[in-house]
């Protein structure tokens, strides 16, 4: 496994087919390959920017990315574009900053469908939280990927009770070495 920073553009077309590969498969094949790939690749140019971030590789003898994962530290305030807006209607804007911001958020961890069910998706995550300042970190996921959601819950991450009526279609986790409070009641 190699660990990359910014230094991740250097091998952004390898990065990009695997996530291609990855992304445009069940359940997620209802997704155009060339919007896809062109969404990730302007998307990754921009995240290697940000505070915090850092991304892990599993590369095969060849030079192809087997599996990754990337994420950065949340930073406030808590973003409302992409799937933000769901995170923070399903927890609250209080649960979110005690939470979420100042945590590391994993934002994509995928393995190509040859190497699943080797252990790498759980090495890779592994790899990238394992020194995360008091293990504070977290992710989100879409909640029709269910292959994705059980391997988050074999793995130990936890999801914290969404609001009272204010679930989403996205499922936030938590990873093993946080718990989340119950959601005060209004």
């Amino acid at each position: 496994m190699r660990h990359f920073g910014q230094n991740i553009l250097t091998v952004a077309d390898e990065l990009t087919e695997a996530y291609v590969e990855i992304f445009t498969a069940p359940p997620w094949d209802d997704r155009n390959a060339e919007e896809t790939r062109s969404a990730f690749r302007e998307r990754l140019e921009t995240d290697a920017r940000r505070p915090g971030f850092r991304a892990v590789l599993a590369l095969s003898d060849s030079g192809a990315v087997d599996g990754f994962v990337t994420g950065w530290t949340t930073r406030s305030p808590f973003r409302a574009d992409r799937a933000y807006g769901k995170v923070t209607r399903r927890l609250g804007a209080d649960r979110v900053d005690e939470l979420l911001v100042g945590a590391f958020e994993v934002d994509e961890l995928g393995v190509r469908s040859h190497a699943r069910g080797t252990g790498l998706g759980r090495r890779l995550l592994t790899a990238l939280t394992a020194t995360v300042p008091d293990g504070r970190a977290w992710l989100l996921t879409w909640d029709q990927a269910h292959d994705t959601l059980a391997f988050y819950r074999r793995t130990g991450w936890t999801e914290p009770t969404p609001l009272p009526g204010q679930e989403t279609d996205v499922v936030v986790f938590l990873s093993p070495a946080r718990t989340a409070p119950a959601p005060v009641m209004p």
